[in-house]
């Protein structure tokens, strides 16, 4: 897929998640999850890099996709899912500083995909979105 397309796509979709977290969590997840069958796996290098490709879009896109978990976690399962990915989104909620908080975060084999620390020590698990 040429590199310009896919960001437009990833921008276009990420620029669209505010408006897809107002559905009832089992609709975002049919509406996130591609349709078709799936490409074949891909190695865990390939994932990594599809991670960074999507992060380097969602940060030049700014302002105009929100930044955040929700924007990143959504957007990244559903282009790693198209990719053929096993992943899955969590969501959680938690204290951090004294005061409720939620994150969302993406699972691949059986760990946090591209977090800057492990997010389960902080949030309990709420609602998955799995394959």
């Amino acid at each position: 897929m040429c590199e310009r397309l896919f960001a437009l796509r990833v921008v276009l979709f990420a620029a669209t998640v505010p408006l897809l977290m107002r559905l009832p969590i089992d609709r975002l997840a049919r509406w996130i999850e591609p349709s078709g069958s799936p490409a074949a796996e891909p190695s865990p290098r390939d994932v990594l890099a599809l991670v960074a490709s999507i992060d380097q879009w969602l940060a030049r896109a700014r302002p105009i996709v929100r930044s955040g978990c929700l924007t990143r976690g959504v957007t990244l399962y559903r282009f790693l899912r198209r990719a053929g990915a096993d992943v899955s989104l969590r969501f959680g909620i938690g204290r951090m500083d004294g005061a409720i908080a939620a994150h969302c975060w993406i699972v691949y084999r059986g760990e946090p995909l591209a977090e800057r620390r492990d997010p389960r020590g902080v949030f309990t698990e709420m609602w998955t979105i799995a394959s």
